[in-house]
């Protein structure tokens, strides 16, 4: 469930990928081999671009996940308001909590999903060294 809700957007956009690619192969002008390597061609390379970016996407949020609750902060695009602030500080200590990957606060009338989130490095929470 966690992949379609991550991935649904990509896939919709795939779908229609493999439509055009479908269509475009099998006109008249094409070879006949068109389709059968198109179409082949064009769905593993989608497979694995949506397969790097749900790997990358989950392993993202489990690093926001894993930053939070030792209460470092993190900080999240706000795709409400775009005029002044297009980012939020998430922090337990701003009253901020995590419940199935949305990031809630009494103060915003929305919840923050993880997979819209990255670590925050500041001089009190430096970025660990390898």
């Amino acid at each position: 469930m966690k992949f379609l809700e991550l991935e649904a957007a990509y896939l919709v956009i795939a779908v229609f990928i493999m439509i055009v690619t479908i269509y475009v192969t099998t006109r008249p002008f094409m070879a006949k081999s068109a389709f059968k390597i198109g179409v082949i061609g064009v769905f593993i390379i989608l497979s694995i671009f949506i397969g790097l970016h749900y790997f990358i996407t989950t392993n993202r949020m489990a690093e926001v996940s894993d930053r939070f609750t030792s209460g470092k902060p993190v900080i999240c695009e706000n795709k409400i308001q775009r005029k002044a602030e297009q980012s939020v500080i998430i922090s337990k200590d701003l009253g901020w909590s995590l419940k199935d990957d949305i990031f809630t606060n009494p103060q915003y009338s929305r919840g923050f999903h993880s997979a819209r989130c990255i670590s925050l490095y500041t001089k009190e929470f430096p970025k660990p060294t390898e």
